[in-house]
């Protein structure tokens, strides 16, 4: 899966799968680390979450 998923402070912690994965038990599920690029990935799905840090989210 090559998708990547728009997260906002809101949404933290990150974990996967999401409560919005249809899949939701494809794998067992971990919290993420965010880079200091504001990206995460997933070592099971290769999900990637991309921190939207706008103050708006």
């Amino acid at each position: 899966m090559n998708t990547i998923i728009e997260i906002h402070n809101k949404n933290l912690p990150i974990f996967c799968p999401n409560k919005d994965m249809i899949l939701w038990s494809s794998h067992p599920r971990i919290f993420l680390f965010i880079d200091k690029n504001g990206y995460a990935k997933c070592p099971y799905c290769n999900t990637k979450y991309k921190l939207n840090s706008n103050k708006k989210g």
